[in-house]
């Protein structure tokens, strides 16, 4: 299911590019593209692309501007976990048949897990198991 956005717009799965500039917003909050630029892994993007990448992902609802500054400041328009929630469930539906046990199992599978987190999920799902009765 798609989440909507401020304006009441379904807003789209993000891209890999994207998430990488919604994460940088996440971690900093509002910023401008300069601040964004400046954070980015990929160095050798230029100002310009990220500057057209933010505006188009304005104009998909995924970031809000807000022209109340000088700079133009950018912010997503759902929270972290909203986005998350809406990439797995995508991923779930697509990929695992919509079985959340293959997705889980898929996910601890892929790479070494902690202790304390394999710990942090046993709460989580006995808290699940709990609100679910």
């Amino acid at each position: 299911m798609k989440k909507r956005g401020h304006t009441g717009h379904t807003i789209p799965l993000p891209t890999e590019a994207e998430l990488e500039i919604l994460n940088i917003l996440w971690g900093t909050g509002p910023a401008t593209v300069r601040e964004v630029h400046d954070a980015l892994f990929r160095k050798e993007t230029g100002y310009t692309t990220v500057l057209k990448q933010m505006q188009v992902m304005t104009e998909k609802g995924l970031l809000v501007r807000n022209e109340r500054y000088r700079s133009h400041v950018y912010e997503p328009a759902l929270s972290k976990q909203e986005t998350q929630q809406q990439l797995a469930g995508n991923l779930l539906r697509r990929a695992f048949d919509g079985s959340a046990k293959n997705l889980v199992l898929g996910a601890l599978s892929s790479h070494p897990v902690s202790s304390s987190e394999l710990a942090e999920i046993r709460m989580m799902l006995d808290k699940f198991e709990k609100g679910a009765k």
